[in-house]
C-alpha cells in the first residue's frame, strides 16, 4: 500500500487518479465543485448523490479514508457556523429540547456544511493524488500568469531548505538554554525571524543571479504531461455525474425539501 510522500498532503500511489495529468484533474475538480456550489439548498437528494460520487472517488484513488478525514480540519469553522446559524436566524422556529431553532437556519446550516465538506474532500483528494511539482506544471499548461507559477515553483523548491534553516536555528537556541515561555522572550523570537528573513532574501538574490548568468529570461522551461482522450473522458465523467444527480433531484418529487 502507498504511503505519504513528498509533502503533508500527497499520498504516494499508482491509482487511476494518480496517473491523470494535473491540469486535466484540476479542470474536473473545478467543474464538480461548481455544480455542488450552485446546487439550490432544497435539493438534498442531489447532495446524497454527490456524497456517493465522492466516496467512489476516494475508493478509486486507493487513499485511506482516515488519511482524507484527518486533513479536513479546515472545515471546523464552517461546522461551527452551521451550528450557530439555526440559533441566530429569524423566521419560523421549532423547539428542540430547551433550544429554539429557526427552520431556515437549520436548512441553510445543513446545506452550507454539506457543500463545504464535499468540496473540501474533493480538494484534499486532488492534493493527495497530485505531486506538488505536477500541480505547478499543470498550472503552467493552463496558462496561469508566469509570476504566480514561478512563485509556486520556487516555494516548493526551497521550502525544505528554509525549513531546515528554521530547524537549525531552533536547535541553536535550545542548545543555549532558550525556552519561549513568556512575552519577555518575544524580542528573541523576532530577531530570529529577522535573521531568517535576511538569510532567505540573500539566498534568493544568489539564486536569481545564478539563473540570470545561465540565460534566465523570465520563464522556466517545464516538461508538460499530455492528457490523452481517455484522461479527458475520465475527468469529464465526474462533473457529468454530479449534474445528473442534480437533474434527478429536480425531477423526482421526493428530491426536494417541502
Amino acid at each position: 500500500m502507498g504511503a505519504p510522500h513528498g509533502h503533508t498532503l500527497h499520498f504516494h500511489g499508482h491509482s487511476l487518479l494518480h496517473r491523470i495529468p494535473a491540469h486535466a484533474k484540476l479542470i474536473g475538480l473545478l467543474g464538480v465543485i461548481l455544480v455542488i456550489v450552485l446546487t439550490p439548498r432544497d435539493y438534498l437528494l442531489a447532495f446524497a448523490g454527490y456524497a456517493v460520487i465522492v466516496s467512489a472517488l476516494v475508493a478509486l484513488s486507493q487513499v485511506p479514508p482516515s488519511y482524507v478525514l484527518r486533513r479536513l480540519w479546515p472545515v471546523l469553522p464552517f461546522l461551527l457556523a452551521a451550528l450557530v446559524l439555526p440559533i441566530v436566524a429569524t423566521g419560523e422556529r421549532v423547539d428542540v429540547g430547551p433550544v429554539s431553532l429557526a427552520v431556515e437556519g437549520l436548512r441553510g446550516g445543513l446545506v452550507l456544511l454539506l457543500k463545504v465538506l464535499l468540496s473540501a474532500t474533493l480538494a484534499v483528494l486532488f492534493a493527495a493524488t497530485t505531486e506538488p511539482r505536477d500541480l505547478v506544471r499543470g498550472l503552467d499548461q493552463l496558462r496561469l500568469p508566469q509570476p504566480l507559477v514561478q512563485i509556486m515553483s520556487f516555494m516548493l523548491r526551497y521550502l525544505e531548505v528554509v525549513s531546515d534553516e528554521v530547524r537549525r536555528m531552533s536547535i541553536a537556541l535550545a542548545s543555549r538554554g532558550f525556552r519561549a515561555r513568556s512575552l519577555r522572550h518575544w524580542p528573541v523570537l523576532a530577531r530570529t525571524l529577522g535573521a531568517l528573513f535576511i538569510r532567505s532574501f540573500e539566498r534568493g538574490e544568489r539564486v536569481h543571479l545564478a539563473m540570470v548568468s545561465r540565460g534566465y529570461t523570465g520563464r522556466i522551461p517545464m516538461q508538460h504531461h499530455v492528457a490523452t482522450a481517455r484522461d479527458w473522458i475520465t475527468v469529464a465523467v465526474v462533473p457529468l455525474l454530479a449534474a445528473a444527480a442534480l437533474l434527478v433531484a429536480m425531477l423526482v418529487p421526493l428530491g426536494r425539501l417541502p
